[in-house]
């Protein structure tokens, strides 16, 4: 198994019983997950950067969460039109997006 450079995690309320209700799925936790898959392939990083979906962190106020491993940077109230910056300046760049810090 390839070992990504990155591991992004994205909010979208899921549950154990596979249902998608609560706080990010309702703030479009569900199409800033897709926007991601999206720019990974169109950018061609499918096998550098992994996406999963997550139940929640607990800070359902600062949601949608979107967490970048190994970077240990939390991101929130991502709208997926911050999804290409979150790339172009974190994924590609190395620079955290600070006004998106929590």
């Amino acid at each position: 198994m390839q070992k990504p450079e990155h591991h992004i995690f994205i909010c979208t309320s899921s549950r154990p019983n596979g249902q998608q209700k609560g706080f990010c799925h309702s703030k479009e936790g569900v199409e800033v997950m897709m926007r991601f898959m999206e720019e990974l392939e169109e950018r061609e990083l499918g096998g550098e950067i992994f996406i999963n979906n997550t139940g929640c962190f607990g800070i359902c106020e600062k949601g949608p969460i979107v967490v970048v491993y190994p970077d240990n940077v939390w991101y929130g109230s991502v709208t997926p039109d911050d999804v290409e910056e979150i790339m172009d300046e974190h994924i590609e760049g190395g620079n955290v997006v600070e006004r998106l810090l929590i």
